[in-house]
């Protein structure tokens, strides 16, 4: 596995599901990771925990991310996911949420160096493939020590560190810090995976040179804009209207109704995902780069409010901007059944006369962490 000169996908959590992931391989991506798994529940043979580590034949190059905090399970559960096709196991040090902070797992190790040093030691002697560790920042502005983190995870024998450029404490309350990644990455040898704030593929571009890291990775651009990756290959954006961005979402549809089954039980398990989704999709908006280049370097896009001329768009254009809840569980009930893209289109339309759009914008992303 070369971990230079890739755009990774970020482990989502809800976000990165298999049919997830193959969309972003039909748009362009080629680096996918699986969503974070808890690694003593994989240890216990969980289920739903095991299903979190498969992957699909379309994902050549694939990687599963753990959260652990004792050698054993790490090791366990790391050569459980190589078995079922993982090329390299990540340790997730970066989660913030409270659930995997109390576990003393994700985020928490920031602050135990040490410790992180004996996993991360423990889980490269023991796993088949190659380890890698995705951090934050710190744990707070106070405790900025991505420096000191990356380097025992280096000494420990990790492939590569990737960085989200924020603190545990902040979230995605602030802009992520490009340049305290691209300091850490000046002094690791191992390559420096850069993540926050990418929606645009001139973003993506300016952070990489400039920060000088080996890699990025994308997440919520990604799950605004599942196509990000092709737009950052061709440098250049892509810009589908209304039904062109409907056919991308009917896609998916189909990706899921293969993945969870074409029935009743198939349905309710795809609607966990498919509502929600549409509440990133919804925040979709056209970013060229003559327009907003100069802007984004102020201040990421992702971060940045569009309001939206609501007269000046087709219906359509308003139904898929739309951010409601309720909204999205109907368009989600149709793409999933409808046959065709034809009749897709046409039960948005009916939908929409139903419930007529509201005027959205395009402000902060909801939170998914990886």
């Amino acid at each position: 596995m070369d971990f230079r000169g890739r755009v990774f996908l970020a482990p989502l959590t809800k976000g990165g599901t298999l049919p997830f992931r193959r969309l972003c391989l039909a748009h362009g991506g080629e680096v996918t990771m699986g969503e974070m798994a808890y690694a003593y529940q994989v240890v216990k043979r969980s289920k739903s925990e095991l299903a979190l580590l498969r992957k699909h034949d379309e994902e050549t190059c694939f990687g599963a991310q753990i959260a652990a905090s004792r050698i054993d399970d790490a090791v366990r559960a790391g050569n459980a996911a190589a078995e079922r096709g993982a090329k390299w196991v990540d340790l997730n040090c970066g989660c913030p949420i409270h659930d995997i902070v109390k576990r003393r797992m994700g985020a928490t190790l920031l602050r135990k160096p040490h410790k992180l040093a004996r996993l991360v030691e423990g889980m490269v002697e023991g796993i088949e493939v190659p380890v890698t560790v995705k951090i934050r920042l710190g744990w707070s502005e106070d405790e900025y020590n991505a420096s000191e983190v990356a380097r025992v995870c280096e000494e420990a024998g990790a492939r590569a560190v990737g960085i989200h450029g924020r603190t545990r404490e902040q979230r995605y309350t602030r802009a992520a810090d490009w340049d305290e990644i691209g300091k850490v990455a000046c002094e690791r040898s191992i390559p420096v995976i850069g993540n926050g704030d990418l929606l645009t593929w001139f973003e993506t571009h300016d952070r990489w040179q400039q920060s000088g890291v080996a890699s990025v990775m994308i997440g919520r651009g990604a799950l605004i804009k599942p196509w990000i990756f092709r737009e950052i290959a061709e440098k250049q954006a892509w810009e589908p209207d209304a039904r062109e961005r409907l056919g991308v979402y009917f896609d998916f549809a189909g990706k899921m109704k293969e993945h969870f089954r074409d029935d009743e039980k198939g349905k309710e398990r795809a609607m966990r995902f498919l509502p929600w989704h549409l509440g990133f999709f919804c925040r979709y908006r056209p970013l060229s780069g003559e327009r907003w280049e100069a802007a984004s370097r102020e201040h990421p896009l992702i971060q940045t409010r569009m309001p939206d001329e609501a007269s000046e768009l087709s219906l359509l254009e308003r139904l898929l901007r739309d951010p409601r809840k309720e909204l999205h569980e109907r368009l989600a009930d149709v793409l999933w059944s409808s046959t065709d893209l034809d009749e897709a289109e046409a039960g948005a339309a009916a939908l929409a006369g139903a419930m007529p759009p509201e005027a959205g914008d395009a402000g902060e992303v909801a939170t998914a962490h990886g």
